[in-house]
């Protein structure tokens, strides 16, 4: 299934997190962002309009901070999600450090567990230290092997690459997998929003060569392992994501976004592009664009000259639309520094290779 299918409603509870990762992509510590916390009445307005459309009824908690600060939000919006829709699955995005009674909760009421991470103890503390200082990884393996063992559903692992662990991805397998992890999806680090530059350059000659291999080890261990420049490989199709239908992300200051990389209406950028809706306290209504939906819905292969006549054209269909729309400003932009990479792997792996079990987080 293509990127594209991930039908759901996403909720960014709030801006506080747990760790300082080095990288962070999000602006959540901007004066205006500061300790910002999703409204209930706006998240359940949001559920109340999703569900009667035709996407399926799975929910999804995720940024700009760490999503089980809030885990008491978490946990109405979640019970007001199945009080419409007894059979409604969910999905949590997190850095996997959070106390037991957290992880007892989510083992047994969250479908899809996505722990991001980058792999190694030494990088994790590196990368991705605890907000008060000290390393994050001990916690991290914790919750990792008892949730593996106890939830109800899957809990696979998303490691974020930089030039510390591009050389490592069949390390991180085999690390990850002592714990029962199965299932892999591995990103290289991106600039944050509005900047020009990325934390670090990684040589994307490097990351693909290296990635192949990972891709092969795992797949002789019966493990899948994917990225987000392989998510469409297994069929082909128009759309490149969720951001192009769209589907409602809801952010902690009141918007509707269409991507994980627009976290924020208020911020007058060039990613305000994604953002389609806007919660009316007054009304206790959301006011959607359908100007603006119309716009994003035409964000498609047929509509990209450039990469219809690529050879990968209908796998990659543009890339990931959100770091195309940051790093080039134009909507129907192209990542070049991808494109090659792109090529390189679709024609080094098998069909087989080539199947993921779900979606890239």
């Amino acid at each position: 299934m293509g990127h594209d299918k991930k039908e759901m409603i996403s909720f960014y509870l709030t801006t506080r997190c747990n760790l300082d990762c080095i990288y962070c992509y999000t602006n959540k510590n901007s004066a205006s962002h500061t300790h910002q916390t999703l409204d209930i009445e706006f998240a359940k307005a949001g559920i109340d309009d999703y569900y009667k459309t035709g996407f399926a009824h799975h929910v999804r908690f995720f940024g700009a901070g760490e999503p089980t600060v809030e885990f008491g939000l978490m946990k109405r919006i979640l019970a007001y999600a199945k009080k419409k829709d007894v059979n409604t699955t969910a999905e949590l995005q997190t850095n996997g450090c959070f106390h037991r009674d957290i992880t007892t909760w989510i083992a047994q009421n969250i479908d899809i567990i996505w722990i991001s991470s980058d792999g190694l103890p030494e990088i994790q503390n590196q990368c991705r230290p605890l907000a008060g200082g000290g390393g994050s990884s001990g916690i991290l393996e914790e919750n990792i092997s008892y949730l593996v063992q106890n939830c109800r559903g899957m809990t696979g692992i998303r490691v974020t690459i930089t030039n510390a662990n591009v050389c490592k991805q069949i390390e991180i397998i085999d690390y990850f997998s002592k714990f029962g992890i199965k299932n892999f999806w591995v990103d290289p680090v991106f600039p944050s929003i509005g900047s020009e530059d990325a934390y670090e350059e990684i040589d994307m000659k490097v990351f693909t060569n290296e990635f192949i291999k990972a891709v092969k080890y795992a797949f002789r261990c019966g493990i899948t392992y994917g990225s987000i420049l392989t998510c469409n490989f297994n069929e082909p199709g128009e759309y490149a994501c969720r951001a192009c239908l769209p589907v409602p992300h809801l952010t902690t200051d009141g918007y509707v976004s269409a991507c994980d990389m627009a976290l924020f209406g208020n911020d007058a950028n060039h990613m305000n592009v994604f953002i389609y809706g806007k919660w009316n306290k007054e009304t206790c209504k959301i006011e959607y664009s359908q100007e603006k939906i119309s716009y994003l819905q035409s964000r498609k292969l047929s509509n990209m000259p450039k990469c219809q006549n690529c050879e990968a054209g209908k796998y990659c269909r543009g890339y990931c639309l959100g770091e195309v729309m940051n790093e080039t400003k134009n909507l129907f932009g192209c990542k070049q520094k991808i494109c090659q990479p792109t090529k390189t792997i679709l024609n080094s792996l098998s069909d087989e290779e080539k199947e993921y079990y779900y979606f890239h987080p």
